[in-house]
């Protein structure tokens, strides 16, 4: 269990990302080796160019964000609010110098995503170095120990030890009976929504909504005390 205290400490984030180029044949012929020898134990049967379209968009050498959403918990007068910003650019360099931008306004603060310790804090620091940003203070461990790093993760959260079995966001949202809207659109459809309809906007919503769901699952999973209902406030300026 967590202090109602530590909770205003928490930044809750979810970051979606795509293929660097729309089509492995746009890449150079350098690049599109690199790629084939990557993924050349992932692949199996299927050729690179079938593999790019599935799986670039998760490695961070080969793909980029286009969106972080990341929300905040306040209280104000004894009443709750989530606090919810996002970042969405075709300009990757840009959206990170924003976000870093507000993590070094935010310098108490850890961060949280559901599987952030393998993915979301990874990506973004790995992001960060190859395009010259310079990373802040909760995302660069270089030197630390362990327990200095101020990250918490759902994932490891629920795991309470056991490493055996992923749990998806969605199913610990379904076990504790958290209601989430019809999506229109799912993780694996980000990468087409980005490049064949250019709807931005669609996928900053669909990126809040699991911001939102993140933050009601740690809230399941940690018991906050002393806590009740709350309104969630978004900001997009």
């Amino acid at each position: 269990m967590i202090s109602a205290q530590q909770l205003q400490q928490i930044l809750f984030l979810d970051i979606e990302t795509v293929s660097s180029h729309a089509e492995f044949e746009q890449m150079s012929t350098e690049w599109q080796a690199l790629w084939a020898d990557k993924t050349r134990f992932q692949r199996q049967d299927e050729s690179p160019e079938e593999f790019y379209g599935k799986r670039a968009g998760i490695l961070a050498e080969f793909g980029k964000i286009v969106c972080i959403s990341c929300a905040f918990f306040t209280n104000q007068n004894g009443s709750w609010e989530l606090r919810m910003k996002s970042f969405a650019s075709d300009d990757e360099a840009e959206l990170l110098r924003d976000f870093a931008n507000l993590l070094e306004r935010l310098p108490n603060f850890r961060l949280c995503a559901h599987n952030g310790k393998e993915f979301d804090f990874p990506y973004l620091s790995r992001r960060m170095i190859s395009l010259g940003v310079k990373m802040p203070g909760q995302l660069n461990n270089a030197g630390k120990k362990p327990w200095e790093i101020p990250h918490l993760d759902t994932l490891e959260l629920w795991k309470f030890g056991d490493y055996k079995n992923y749990t998806s966001l969605k199913l610990l949202a379904a076990l504790f009976d958290i209601p989430t809207p019809k999506d229109d659109i799912d993780g694996s459809m980000v990468g087409s929504v980005y490049w064949q309809e250019q709807d931005l906007d669609r996928i900053r919503i669909y990126c809040e909504k699991d911001v939102l769901t993140l933050a009601k699952v740690f809230l399941k999973i940690t018991q906050v005390e002393h806590f009740s209902d709350f309104e969630l406030v978004n900001n997009q300026g």
